[in-house]
């Protein structure tokens, strides 16, 4: 007899437990590694092992949260813009330079950062953490990046998908890049690397 699927609790009293969670989870797996015991993120949030138990399946499906969580608070607010000004008539080359701006002060977080050298160090052994941070992460802005270029009646883009990772190399891997290695790009170069790399891609792709 097959076992109908786990339903998390609802309502607005378990939405907060749910975010307390969340929360102690982001706090002890930042503060101990993946390693960390249910019962002492159960303890951080004030609540009981079984109600940790009760909204996620295991450790790695928290842990995913956390990350969803931590990103969505990131660069929310990049999404947000992109999605209401890219309907008006609004320059390209300012949309993409503010998009680009946003991706890079989001992955700077602090918390943003420890979590993916936390990702980095489990990917092995869990690969869907890797899997939730991209598509969490920046990747959430390639179906409305790629609509935006589409809509472009002056670009080229004979393969979005390369065209789309194209534009991410050029304005936030260097960044993080270095940022696995402890070091950042200092604003000026910042403003350098975002500038140009958007006259790059548009100059490559217009007609």
């Amino acid at each position: 007899m097959s076992q109908s699927p786990r339903r998390p609790p609802s309502g607005e009293r378990a939405a907060k437990k749910r975010a307390a969670i969340v929360r102690a989870a982001r706090q002890e797996f930042l503060n101990h590694g993946f390693n960390i015991g249910m019962d002492a993120i159960a303890a951080e949030a004030g609540v009981s092992k079984m109600t940790v138990y009760n909204h996620f399946a295991g450790k790695e499906e928290l842990f995913a949260e956390v990350i969803s969580d931590a990103l969505d608070r990131a660069f929310e607010e990049t999404l947000r813009m992109m999605e209401s000004r890219r309907s008006e008539a609004e320059d390209l080359r300012e949309l993409l330079v503010s998009t680009a701006h946003g991706w890079v002060d989001g992955i700077a977080q602090p918390d943003v950062l420890a979590l993916r050298a936390l990702i980095a160090g489990e990917g092995r052994r869990f690969p869907e953490l890797g899997r939730a941070w991209r598509e969490q992460g920046p990747e959430r802005f390639s179906s409305i990046l790629s609509s935006t270029l589409r809509e472009q009646e002056d670009l080229t883009i004979p393969d979005m998908d390369l065209a789309v990772t194209q534009f991410y190399a050029l304005v936030l891997y260097p960044h993080i890049v270095r940022y696995a290695y402890g070091d950042r790009i200092d604003e000026r170069m910042t403003e350098k690397l975002i500038n140009s790399g958007v006259d790059m891609f548009l100059g490559y792709y217009r007609s």
